[in-house]
């Protein structure tokens, strides 16, 4: 793992192609939100235990630039990184390689953080300093 970049690891199945043997473009997002999640669960509190602390991280704008194919049972290295962490705005920058270290992918989302009910509300201090060191807005690889 680079410094300041959380690696998520994704073999891509049968399921995740079509038939041209290419990961389906919507599919991404999901892996995107896998990636997400898993880092939010190595930061020590899941999207389930901040939602149970009335703090959700709705996606308001996605950015995706594909880059070339990712095939079945390619193993896919997506790396992710927060680009903004302040008042109620999060951000993440992603890109996704393969085992050959092909460029498959960049990626951006943004967020915002409100309570369940749909509340804008301040990002927690917790989640804001355990961020810190993914914290960037350089895109070095």
């Amino acid at each position: 793992m680079s410094a300041g970049k959380f690696l998520y690891s994704h073999r891509v199945t049968y399921a995740d192609c079509t038939v041209g043997n290419h990961i389906y473009y919507s599919r991404y997002f999901d892996l995107l939100e896998a990636a997400r999640g898993e880092m939010f669960r190595h930061l020590g509190v899941t999207f389930l235990q901040w939602q149970t602390q009335d703090s959700v991280f709705p996606v308001i704008e996605c950015r995706v630039r594909y880059k070339a194919p990712a095939r079945y049972d390619d193993v896919l290295g997506i790396e992710l990184w927060a680009t903004a962490a302040e008042r109620i705005r999060l951000n993440f920058a992603y890109q996704i390689r393969n085992q050959a270290e092909d460029l498959i992918l960049e990626a951006g989302t943004q967020h915002v953080c409100t309570s369940v009910q749909g509340e804008p509300k301040r990002l927690p201090e917790e989640l804001v300093k355990s961020l810190q060191p993914y914290l960037t807005a350089s895109v070095s690889k």
